[in-house]
């Protein structure tokens, strides 16, 4: 009878432990942000593309023109059960580059340097309403005068 509650025991132990193992957050990182001591290692002014390149790496992302920045972004996201995910941390380093291609400006920032930005959703509305484009190349098929089309072409 002893082993039998001792194996009781044993049973609700584990599944003690297996909720509270099920019940923990799990975390998950995403890019690479650089750190503060591998920036200070970068001096505006002299360094270039190739040694930036050199010392922290290729970026995850580049500005849109030919001499536009290098974007290095890094986030850590809170999975909890059935809630929805949490981004709980948030790094962009942005390196500036003038003309030349040496290091203009550094930036780092945070979570907490953001803000929402509301998407304004602009579609251009067409003066056809209600009239499938099918319906409009039909429609297109007793209009067309060939006569007119024949003389032209002679």
């Amino acid at each position: 009878m002893a082993n039998v509650f001792q194996r009781l025991r044993q049973g609700l132990a584990v599944l003690a432990l297996a909720g509270v193992i099920g019940c923990a957050p799990t975390f998950s990182n995403h890019g690479y942000a650089p750190t503060d001591a591998e920036l200070d290692a970068i001096v505006v002014g002299v360094d270039s593309r190739a040694s930036v390149e050199e010392s922290i790496g290729r970026p995850s992302s580049t500005g849109v023109l030919k001499d536009g920045g290098w974007y290095y972004t890094s986030s850590r996201v809170k999975h909890f059960a059935y809630r929805e995910d949490e981004v709980i941390d948030r790094q962009l380093v942005a390196i500036s580059f003038d003309r030349r291609g040496i290091v203009s400006n550094i930036e780092r920032f945070t979570l907490e340097d953001g803000r929402v930005i509301a998407l304004n959703r602009r579609v251009t509305e067409t003066g056809i309403k209600g009239v499938s484009f099918l319906r409009q190349m039909l429609g297109n098929i007793g209009r067309i005068n060939l006569e007119d089309t024949l003389e032209r072409d002679r």
